[in-house]
């Protein structure tokens, strides 16, 4: 299942792929006042985001996917869209630590118990510095005074990135969403009135687009928004390793990346006891140059998640359990997902949707990969993407009506909070760890990737 495409008509109106079923969605008519209407999430897009039926014009001097992407890992976004974080670390079951930073932060104001919480999963080697996620949650939380939304932000920073400490012989990878799961059974015991929406980019959202699949109705997430998602990982990294160009610039940015972070943890690596990471560590050193593919066949393919179903025998394996288009039917929430039809690195795009009425796809003509900018005057750029992920925010945020919940309860088992059922997972709260200049990435790491 899952139509793939190489080229799209480069038309300056973002093309809407959905399919026609008797699915509508319970939402509150525009006015917002005490009365519903019944919507196919095609007409709850044109109502409630019209930023996605206007043009959008790359800016002039970023007029390919290429330029779009590399003024993403190399622009200065260190004066805009400035945002502050309180970071708490939590202990997973298996040992692993997770860093949740959340926006505002406690000392610049107070939010209702319920305003709703956009639970964010960044990029490859990212974390909540990054300026795609902070372009998004600046406007977000941003008081509904100010011209924002309102809302709370929390980042879920991966395993071992954006400084938080890697404790277990486990990384994180595509297709593994435990940690994620296990992120929102936090934040719903610790704010248990706020609807929660996820958004994420690149390989983040491809672990948030599989998790909605695997919980379906038990989704603790209202609705879901995804940015550069890599959707078939198999024919998108072929494509990639296929072609020099793509190759020595992309799959090894982000094999330099991966590893990068590995060196930056092998300290903390070292002093684990016994586990799968360690025996790894010489391997990697022995790499020079590495690309994504060499990175994953040696690392991500043994250690990207928990055993079964890691390890896999090749990473091509690994690839093609964790892609995430194929698993769209079974999303029971509503989904908005973009790509750029000229991102380097994603081309290969599930246009079916899944045949499923809760899932919309974007495509827009220019924006490489989770770029998508636009000019303001000059050679002064902001991102377009904001604006209909915005828009979208506050239509499921707000005005979307939820049906009766089929969440698992939440429990404590030993000095764990879990889930009924799912005892094997759970969390302890680590501590706070204070606020965090969401500005401050990385040295070494490529930003944007």
């Amino acid at each position: 299942m899952g139509q793939s495409f190489s080229w799209l008509s480069p038309s300056p109106i973002p093309s809407l792929h959905t399919v026609e079923t008797s699915l509508r969605l319970n939402v509150k008519t525009a006015d917002r006042l005490e009365r519903s209407e019944s919507l196919s999430l095609h007409q709850f897009l044109q109502s409630r985001c019209p930023s996605l039926f206007a043009p959008f014009f790359p800016a002039w001097w970023l007029n390919s996917g290429h330029l779009q992407t590399f003024y993403c890992v190399f622009g200065d976004f260190s004066q805009i869209d400035k945002v502050v974080y309180d970071r708490t670390l939590i202990r997973l079951r298996d040992g692993g630590t997770l860093g949740l930073d959340s926006t505002p932060p406690a000392r610049a104001r107070v939010l209702s118990d319920d305003a709703p919480i956009v639970v964010v999963m960044h990029g490859l080697t990212g974390g909540s510095h990054e300026s795609y996620v902070r372009a998004v949650l600046a406007q977000a939380v941003k008081p509904k005074e100010e011209g924002g939304l309102g809302y709370r932000g929390i980042v879920v920073n991966f395993r071992g990135c954006a400084g938080v400490p890697l404790t277990s012989g486990q990384l994180y990878s595509a297709g593994h969403t435990d940690d994620l799961r296990q992120a929102l059974m936090y934040i719903s015991q610790r704010y248990p009135k706020a609807p929660l929406l996820g958004l994420a980019f690149s390989l983040g959202a491809n672990v948030i687009i599989r998790y909605l699949a695997e919980e379906g109705e038990h989704s603790r997430l209202r609705a879901g928004c995804t940015l550069g998602c890599p959707w078939d990982l198999v024919l998108n990294s072929s494509r990639i390793e296929e072609n020099f160009f793509l190759r020595n610039v992309y799959s090894k940015g982000m094999g330099s990346n991966l590893t990068n972070l590995m060196k930056r943890n092998a300290p903390a690596i070292l002093k684990l006891p016994e586990n799968r990471i360690t025996p790894l560590m010489p391997e990697l050193y022995s790499l020079k140059s590495p690309t994504l593919l060499d990175f994953d066949s040696r690392i991500t393919r043994n250690v990207g998640g928990s055993s079964p179903p890691f390890p896999f025998t090749t990473a091509w394996a690994y690839y093609e359990w964790a892609s995430s288009h194929r698993c769209l039917g079974d999303v029971r929430v509503p989904l908005l997902a973009m790509n750029a039809a000229d991102d380097p690195m994603v081309r290969h795009l599930p246009l079916d949707v899944g045949d499923n009425g809760r899932v919309a796809l974007i495509v827009t003509a220019g924006g490489g990969h989770l770029g998508w900018f636009e000019s303001v005057g000059g050679r002064c750029v902001r991102r377009w993407v904001t604006r209909p992920v915005i828009e979208w925010l506050r239509a499921v945020g707000e005005d979307l009506e939820s049906g009766p919940s089929h969440i698992l309860q939440i429990t404590e088992v030993d000095g764990w909070t879990t889930e009924v059922g799912r005892e094997g997972l759970g969390f302890k709260i680590l501590g706070d760890e204070g606020e965090i200049k969401g500005i401050e990435g990385e040295g070494g790491l490529f930003a944007g990737l």
